[in-house]
Formats: C-alpha cells, sequence, structure tokens
C-alpha cells in the first residue's frame, strides 16, 4: 500500500471513529475538526505530521 492510500485510510478511520464517539462524549467532535483541518492545511503547504511518520515507519 502507498502512503497515500495509507494517509488516506487513517485519516478516513480518525473521522469515523471520533464521529461515533462523538455520540458518546460531544468532546469528541474536537478531534474531528482537528482531523479536518490538518486535511484542509495540507492541501495549501503540501506537509502533513501523519505523512512524516509513515515515512519514518518506512512507507513509500
Amino acid at each position: 500500500m502507498t502512503i497515500e492510500k495509507t494517509l488516506r485510510a487513517i485519516a478516513g478511520a480518525f473521522i469515523i471513529a471520533s464521529v461515533a464517539l462523538g455520540h458518546v462524549n460531544p468532546n469528541w467532535y474536537w478531534f474531528t475538526a482537528f482531523v479536518g483541518l490538518n486535511l484542509l492545511q495540507s492541501a495549501f503547504t503540501n506537509w502533513c505530521p501523519m505523512m512524516a511518520i509513515l515515512r519514518a515507519l518506512g512507507l513509500k
């Protein structure tokens, strides 16, 4: 799996999990907002912290 596909899978899983957890405790919606904002900023800056982590783990 490529780093881009892995990144999309992780972001999608984080959003789904945080929305589900938001039904238990609404404070989890802040995590959903954080993931969304990070995706938005990465579209403009072409830099994402998770990509740096995945590269450090050896994904190509």
